[in-house]
């Protein structure tokens, strides 16, 4: 007996591939029903089935809704049935989503990200006095902060200044007794800030009491 392999490839086109093949052809031929009443009951009994095999579309608020838009996608619009809710209009599939805007201000520093450029423009605004001073000097460090997250390899206190004139446009500089934190004084913070990573301890046994080093208690009972 000679039967012709079927692929996917060749196979009619899946319009929601998370139901399956099989879901599209009970749906095709309820369509093809020519008693109204028998073809309400097929398309009640296939929105059972479709919420089966797709349980996280129950998550939804109002997930039968979206169980018979599906249908009538799937459809192809043709299935004319006494649903509870209204077809979805075809159109709506071919809507494009509306166009994301981005902000227009490029940053000219990535490595520092945009809420530095905020705080900075904010800074410029301070009066000069104690408070712009402080807020200047966590600037500056979180700055280089920033800078070493992005390259650990070398930093330069007199780049990260340039860097804060420039983001400024000119209107903030450092005093000169202004010293930026140590280099490995950041690496040390950063470092106590990384996720500790939990495991069995070998100086503890389960109940979290230390393990008795049997070995060296044999050397000190050992005879003189």
């Amino acid at each position: 007996m000679n039967e012709q392999m079927e692929y996917n490839t060749t196979r009619e086109m899946m319009l929601i591939p998370e139901y399956g093949r099989n879901i599209q052809r009970m749906i095709q031929y309820c369509c093809t029903v020519e008693d109204r009443e028998k073809r309400n009951k097929a398309a009640k009994f296939i929105i059972n089935v479709m919420a089966e095999l797709n349980p996280s579309v129950k998550e939804s608020g109002d997930y039968k809704h979206k169980l018979w838009d599906h249908l009538f996608i799937i459809a192809d619009f043709k299935l004319d049935v006494d649903a509870p809710y209204p077809p979805p209009p075809p159109l709506s599939l071919s809507t494009k989503p509306e166009h994301l805007s981005y902000h227009d201000k490029e940053i000219e520093f990535k490595h520092y990200g945009k809420n530095i450029a905020l705080m900075i423009e904010k800074a410029s605004e301070y009066e000069e006095g104690p408070e712009k001073e402080a807020l200047v000097k966590a600037i500056a460090n979180h700055m280089k902060k920033s800078y070493l997250n992005w390259n650990r390899e070398s930093v330069n206190d007199e780049l990260i200044e340039k860097h804060l004139t420039v983001l400024s446009k000119d209107r903030i500089k450092l005093n000169q007794d202004f010293k930026f934190t140590h280099t490995n004084d950041i690496l040390a913070q950063n470092q106590k800030r990384k996720p500790f990573r939990q495991g069995p301890d070998r100086n503890f046994n389960k109940q979290g009491h230390p393990k008795q080093n049997y070995s060296n208690q044999r050397g000190r009972n050992k005879p003189q």
